[in-house]
């Protein structure tokens, strides 16, 4: 299964309730903050929802 490598880009300051803890859940929370996760469907809908404040790269 490929990795995947997410850094936090932008801040959580101004969104949903809902955006704070999907980013809570993927272990981010402070900009610059990165972390790396399996490629599964659970994950790419969670960086689907906050695609606009994080940055998806392969490890």
């Amino acid at each position: 299964m490929a990795r995947l490598r997410v850094t936090q880009t932008r801040s959580q300051i101004g969104q949903s309730e809902r955006h704070r803890g999907t980013l809570r859940a993927l272990g981010l929370g402070k900009i610059g903050r990165s972390v790396e996760r399996d490629d599964s469907p659970e994950t790419l809908g969670m960086l689907r929802k906050v695609r606009h404040l994080v940055q998806i790269e392969e490890a």
